[in-house]
This record gives C-alpha cells, sequence and structure tokens, in this order.
C-alpha cells in the first residue's frame, strides 16, 4: 500500500506590518505531493503580490508586500493533508524615516516673535488620532497656539512664539494597528533678561564707586557675550556709557565721579540676538572712605606670669575697604588710660603680649585698621591677671592608633592623670616623617575629644606621631609613637556592576518611593554623578555613595519624575563609566468623563464616553464598558480592551431598561466608574426597512446578474463596526440573500443588509469573534445566477 502523507509542520499565523513582506510556509513527508493552496475557502491560482513555491517537503506562500488584500485565512491542502493559518496587515502610523530622524535628533529653533510651523504627515489606517502634548499636558488651541489635522498629516503652528514655548514636545499619533511617538524639541532664542539683581556696591569713596551684580537667570538661548554699564547722576536725565565688561567679569569700577555726588547706575547685558533691558541700581553717593567698625570683645586665650595671648574675631563692617590689620590696646584693671600694645597693625587675629608686671589685673581691647584708617575699638576684654596658673597637664595615656589607611592614621588616647596637672583645655596633635626633624602641627584649634584622624599621609612611609595635652600654663609632656602608612590599594577603574537586579526601565506608581541602587568597584573611591535628561537632578532627589554602592531615592515620586536617568562615575586617571535607564511614573486612571447614548442604528445603542484625563501621559490605557438591565442589578462585562472612546453594544431588547458604566484601565488597575444617569429604553420593535428600487429603463432584454465590484476581504477589531458592500447589475433586478458560513442572515436581526440600485452592502455592529468567518452575496433574476464571496478576519485589541 502507498504510504500516507503526513504533515511535518503545520502553517503558523502571522501578522505582518503593511509594506513588509510575509510568508506562510509547511512540510510534507512526501516529495511527489504538489498541494493547492485557498485563500478565504477560493482555490488560489493566481493572486497580485503572492508567491506559491515548492522547495522539496516544503511549500511556501511568499507575500513580497503585503496590502489589505493580502489578509485572510488561508489553507493548503495536498495529498491526505490539510493545514490552514490567518495573515493579520498590521497599518499602524508611519512617518518617513528621515524626517523622523530629523525631528528626533535635530532641534527646531526660532527666534522670538517668529512663526513656527512642525508638519508632520504620516501613513496608516484611518482614522489616526493625533494628540500633541507639552510638559505631559495636551496642547490645546489659544490666540498662539494651533494644532491641525487631516488624515495625512499633523502640524503644530505657533505665532509669535516666546521663551516659555522652549522645551520638549511629543506627538503621539494612534490607530488601531499601534501607536506611534515622536519627541522633538522646540527651541526659542532671544535677547537674554536683564542682569539678576539687586545691584551691590562693593566700594564707593569720593574718588570712585564699584559695583558688582550676577548674570541674567536666563541668557535667551545664546551666550551672554559682554555687559554694558552706563550711569546717571541725581538730577540730570542723560545716561552716560561708563564702558564694557567680558561675560566673565560681573563687577565694574568707575572713577568718573564727584565727591559728595549721588548716581544711578544700570546694567544690560548681550547676546547674539540683542541687549537687554537694563538693572538699575538704587541711589548711591560718592563720599569718603568709611573706617571699619568695632570689633567684638577679644577673648583671653592663656595667661602666665610673663605673658598673656588673646584672640579676636573681624568686625561685621568693614568699612568701605579691605581690612589691613588691628592694634591692640591694654590698661590696668580700674584705669582709663589705653597704652598700645603695637604701633604697626598686626594682619593676625592673635597676639601674645609679654610686657606685663606678674600680679597685675589687665583689660585689652582691639580696631581694625583699612584704608580709611583705624576703626572704632572694641569693647574691653574680660580682666586678666598675670600669673601662672596651674601647672602644666601630664602625658596623655595609653596613646594608640586605631584604624589606618593609605594617606590617613586614626589615633585614640586617654586623658592625663589628675595627679599630674590641672584642668586639661584640649590636646594639640603633631606629626614629622622619619626623614623631616621639624614637626608640624596637625590641629589649628585645641582638640576637644580623644581622638584625632591625621590626613594626607603618604604610602610606604614612616611618620612619628605626639600628642601633648593644653591648659591655661601651656602644652604638657608629649606621649609620642611611630606609625608606618600601609600601601595603596591597586587602581581599578570604575566599573558599574549591572546585573539582572537593576532594570533599564521602572514603572513607578505616583506617591511611591523611587529607589534605584547601583553597585560599582573602583579604587580610588570614583566621583559618582547623576543626571536627569542631561541636567542636574532636582531638589528632590537624594544621593548616598557608600561601600561601593550609589542610590537615588525620591521620596515620593510625581509624574515629572519620569525621563531618562544617567549615572556616571569618574576618577582622577580620566576613565568614566556611565549607565542610563527609564523611570516611568504611572498610576491606576481617572475615571472617564461623562456618557451619553446614541441610537445610530435602530435597534442598537452607541456608548460614547468622555475620555479619560489620564489618556494624555498613559500610553497604555484602555476601557472597559459594562451594562446593567436595572439600578440594583448585576454588573456585565459587554466590552474590554477598547482603545476608542465608543463603543457600539447591539444585543437590546424592546422594553427593557439599560444602563452603562465605563471604566479605565492600566497595568496598574482599574479606574473609578463613570455610570449613566437616565436609563435606556428601545420603545418599539426594529423598524423594517423595505427598499423601493428604481425602476430598469435599460434595454427591455433579460441579462443575467453580474457583480461589477465584487466583495473584499476584511480585517477588524473585536468591537468595532465592518461595513462590507458590492455592487451587481441585470435585467429584471436581481434578488439579493446574504449568506454567512452557508447561512442565510438576510432577515437576521444582527445584520443591517441594504441593496440600494444594485449597491448592496451589511453592517455588523459591534463585531465579536462569532461574526468571523466566509461571507457571500448571491444575486438571482429569471436569466440567472452570481455570487461573490470575501472572508471577515476578527482580530482582539491585544
Amino acid at each position: 500500500p502507498v504510504p500516507l502523507c503526513r504533515l511535518n509542520k503545520r502553517l503558523l499565523d502571522v501578522t505582518v506590518v503593511k509594506g513588509e513582506p510575509a510568508e506562510l510556509s509547511c512540510t510534507v513527508s512526501r516529495h511527489e505531493v504538489t498541494g493547492t493552496w485557498f485563500k478565504d475557502g477560493l482555490k488560489l491560482t493566481s493572486m497580485e503580490g503572492v508567491l506559491l513555491e515548492k522547495e522539496g517537503l516544503v511549500h511556501k506562500l511568499i507575500i513580497h508586500k503585503a496590502e489589505d488584500i493580502h489578509a485572510g485565512k488561508y489553507r493548503f491542502e495536498g495529498g491526505d493533508v490539510k493545514t490552514e493559518a490567518r495573515i493579520f496587515v498590521e497599518d499602524p502610523p508611519q512617518v518617513d524615516k528621515v524626517l523622523l530622524q530629523n525631528l528626533t535628533s535635530i532641534p527646531t529653533v526660532a527666534k522670538a516673535g517668529q512663526s513656527v510651523k512642525i508638519k508632520i504627515p504620516f501613513e496608516g489606517r484611518l482614522p489616526v488620532g493625533a494628540m500633541w502634548l507639552k510638559d505631559r499636558m495636551e496642547l490645546v488651541d489659544d490666540a498662539r497656539i494651533r494644532v491641525d489635522k487631516t488624515e495625512t498629516y499633523t502640524m503644530l503652528s505657533i505665532t509669535s512664539c516666546e521663551r516659555k514655548d522652549c522645551g520638549d514636545y511629543k506627538v503621539r499619533l494612534k490607530n488601531d494597528s499601534g501607536v506611534l511617538e515622536i519627541n522633538l524639541k522646540l527651541v526659542v532664542i532671544d535677547k537674554p533678561q536683564p542682569p539678576a539683581g539687586p545691584i551691590k556696591i562693593v566700594e564707593s569713596s569720593a574718588n570712585d564707586i564699584t559695583i558688582q551684580w550676577k548674570p541674567p537667570k536666563d541668557d535667551g538661548g545664546k551666550p551672554v557675550q559682554r555687559y554694558i554699564v552706563e550711569s546717571q547722576q541725581v538730577g540730570k536725565k542723560d545716561w552716560v556709557t561708563l564702558g564694557e565688561t567680558p561675560r566673565s567679569c560681573t563687577t565694574f569700577t568707575t572713577n568718573k565721579v564727584e565727591q559728595d555726588m549721588s548716581y544711578y547706575f544700570r546694567v544690560r547685558a548681550v547676546n547674539a540676538e540683542g541687549t537687554s533691558d537694563a538693572l538699575e541700581s538704587d541711589e548711591v553717593k560718592a563720599v569718603s572712605k568709611a573706617s571699619p567698625g568695632a570689633p567684638d570683645p577679644p577673648e583671653i586665650v592663656s595667661a602666665s606670669r610673663d605673658s598673656i595671648t588673646i584672640s579676636w574675631k573681624a568686625p561685621r563692617k568693614s568699612g568701605s575697604s579691605q581690612i589691613v590689620g588691628y592694634i591692640v590696646q591694654k590698661r590696668k584693671k580700674g584705669t582709663t588710660i589705653w597704652l598700645p600694645v603695637n604701633s604697626v597693625p598686626i594682619a593676625d587675629k592673635k597676639l601674645k603680649m609679654t610686657d606685663l608686671k606678674k600680679g597685675l589685673q589687665y583689660e585689652f581691647r582691639v580696631a581694625a585698621v583699612n584704608a580709611a584708617g583705624v576703626g572704632d575699638a572694641s569693647e574691653p576684654s574680660q580682666p586678666v591677671i598675670a600669673r601662672d596658673s596651674t601647672k602644666p597637664p601630664g602625658q596623655v595615656q595609653d596613646l594608640k592608633v586605631s584604624s589606618s589607611d593609605s594617606s590617613s592614621v586614626t589615633l585614640t588616647w586617654k586623658r592625663p592623670e589628675a595627679k599630674d596637672g590641672g584642668d586639661v583645655k584640649g590636646y594639640e596633635v603633631e606629626m614629622r616623617s622619619s626623614n623631616n626633624l621639624n614637626w608640624t602641627k596637625c590641629n589649628a584649634l585645641p582638640i576637644a575629644v580623644t581622638t584625632y584622624t591625621v590626613k594626607g599621609l603618604q604610602a610606604k612611609e614612616r611618620y612619628f606621631l605626639r600628642v601633648r595635652a593644653l591648659n591655661d600654663s601651656g602644652p604638657g609632656e608629649a606621649a609620642e609613637l611611630e606609625a608606618c602608612i600601609e600601601a595603596g590599594p591597586p587602581v581599578v577603574s570604575p566599573r558599574l556592576l549591572i546585573d539582572d537586579t537593576v532594570k533599564s526601565l521602572l514603572v513607578i506608581k505616583a506617591g511611591n518611593t523611587i529607589r534605584v541602587n547601583i553597585p560599582f568597584e573602583a579604587s580610588p573611591d570614583p566621583v559618582v554623578i547623576w543626571l536627569k535628561d542631561g541636567l542636574s537632578l532636582p531638589s528632590r532627589a537624594t544621593i548616598n555613595t557608600e561601600d561601593g554602592t550609589t542610590q537615588l531615592l525620591i521620596g515620593a515620586a510625581e509624574y515629572t519624575d519620569s525621563g531618562n536617568y544617567t549615572v556616571e562615575l569618574q576618577n582622577g586617571l580620566g576613565n568614566r563609566q556611565t549607565f542610563s535607564f527609564q523611570v516611568q511614573v504611572t498610576d491606576i486612571p481617572q475615571s472617564p468623563g461623562p456618557i451619553r447614548l446614541e441610537e445610530n442604528v435602530p435597534n442598537t445603542v452607541t456608548v460614547i464616553w468622555e475620555p479619560s484625563a489620564s489618556e494624555k501621559w498613559e500610553r497604555d490605557l484602555y476601557y472597559t464598558v459594562l451594562k446593567c438591565e436595572s439600578r440594583k442589578g448585576l454588573w456585565h462585562v459587554v466590552g474590554d480592551l477598547i482603545y476608542t472612546n465608543k463603543f457600539t453594544f447591539t444585543k437590546l431588547i424592546p422594553g427593557r431598561d439599560y444602563y452603562f458604566r465605563v471604566l479605565a484601565k492600566n497595568s496598574l488597575g482599574a479606574s473609578g466608574p463613570s455610570e449613566t444617569v437616565k436609563p435606556w429604553r428601545i420603545q418599539k420593535p426594529k423598524a423594517e426597512f423595505h427598499i423601493r428600487p428604481q425602476k430598469y429603463r435599460g434595454v427591455n432584454q433579460n441579462q443575467p446578474p453580474r457583480f461589477l465590484v465584487p466583495l473584499k476581504p476584511h480585517v477588524v477589531t473585536t468591537g468595532s463596526e465592518c461595513h462590507m458592500s458590492c455592487a451587481v447589475g441585470g435585467h429584471p433586478a436581481p434578488k439579493i440573500t446574504w449568506y454567512k458560513d452557508s447561512r442565510d442572515v438576510s432577515n437576521d436581526p444582527t445584520y443591517f443588509c441594504t441593496n440600494d440600485f444594485g449597491v448592496c452592502s451589511l453592517v455588523v455592529l459591534g463585531v465579536t469573534k462569532r461574526d468571523e468567518g466566509e461571507y457571500m452575496v448571491e444575486a438571482t433574476n429569471e436569466a440567472g445566477r452570481a455570487f461573490t464571496k470575501a472572508f471577515l478576519t476578527i482580530k482582539g485589541n491585544n
């Protein structure tokens, strides 16, 4: 017996984008099987753009460039085998690749006051929805901004551009085959804003005045080139140009002033687009230089029978010029005569005095000196007696190294024993290297605690360290030790340790915490830089880097936190590494808007609702429609995965009340419902449609039916409407009968059939998977019979 032919590989469904190639193939077990291909139940002998091939055991159907006509059900039969599959042709919105590249990579630049028009032609299955957004908000028409949309293009028009129009724009094109989002940038350049104020008077004298300002907050999109400085004498009308400064200099000194005269100053910023408005100063008077104010009373640092050391702080008011030094005076307690301690001003704010008499009580005061002379003297210090205090403190106890690395040593010790000296006021730490005999003090002020870290040491070097306790009598006996600094670790170039725990896309619910940990390795510790969309992070973001991990933390996520985040590691050798990831902040959608009900076709109801506000920024949002047949009844889903804002419900029963509810959904959940307020009721049975055909006025001769325009295959999504039509001629006028899968549906209330002078139409409202199949139109009259067939393919929304 001849062995049976087996199917080794069956046909598989194919989804292809319009214009792209597609292929169906199957494999049989016998070479001699030729096989036959069918499309929508009809034998396929030849079809434009379709090639049938056989390569050994493999049979192929190849479509070089898929079009809508190629969508449908295909079947292969050969020998004892039979297999079938569908081809779905999708036609999402598309934009020319060169135009798309230019729009996304090259900013659109306009000058302030000019008009801008950004036109984006597109292709795709109609209808195509177009939405323009800026900063996640949909653009709406106003006095300056207009959004146009046709079946072939969308265009944004902005008249008289302003700097506030700068920013990132997004165009969202959407149809039932997909969504295309285009990100583009608009840059509006203008003259700069005025320099940031107020104008500060740095120095004022009888001969010159120095002013200072800050760069403008907005440079107009072009770098500031220079500043123009002008002055106006009070009481006069004319402004006089004093000069210009480069953009890096925001101070200016003029000597074009007269003593005791008052002036106004103004500064303008200049860029390539023009000159800013002016920043004006308050009234400034050219007066003689002012001397400094009085410092606070000096403090007693230490006292002995031979010397007293005092210190002080700079006065709060330095006068009209910089302080160059200080004059110190002394007096005996109870007297009124102040004697100078130093005749030449000293720059330091600390002085040790030795020309004192043992046992006497002294007071001290200080005056600051600038170019205008000696300022006011301070209030007297606390009285202090020139005598020895208690003996110096003893040696600190248990001095040791608690930790060290390649550049530092941490010391710890204990206080001297009480019997060895008076009250300890602090400690000082000194160090020297093994090849240097001079000791260097490590701390400028006494240390209050019993631990200290010496930094800035060289690896592989030997150091000597010592610690002294301090009191009013001075330093005590030093405790000394030797420390060797360990070799520095090998240099490791910065490397981010990215694994499966670090996601390239984070979807965060609004209000939740954004926490991203990025592990890394590097030696020495690298500089870590975080950016959002190429700019510094907002102030709400916190960065913590320690122990080989850097963390981004944002407490309560907002929609504005969405964007592209980049972390960059750098070291001193110029090595760097970066990693970028996307953060999308989303939330459970907001409820859809109000619902209205319309009866566009008898015995049906079309539910139409205003879109959810979340649709503006939520790409994957869809809707679910529910119905209830009484106010307290159960709700049942009648439509799901709906990406438009309307749904037609066909299975209505006259005399019943219907309520409808619409939910918006995304990956996080469902919104609250939007419901109809009043019930929907069909009062009368579905009306019958009678078409009175026009009397045929042709030649009085019987002609058999013939189809002038045949049926075409259709591919539609669940819940949408399908319109099928054809044109037929013949005499007498043929009788038309519609069939689905060989079943007469002409009188089925689910379908709406018409015949207008030979143009035959069938409307399927709210299609479901059960409506898929082969449809046929039969035309008959006394002279004969004709028919045409086509296949309806139903594709799910997802």
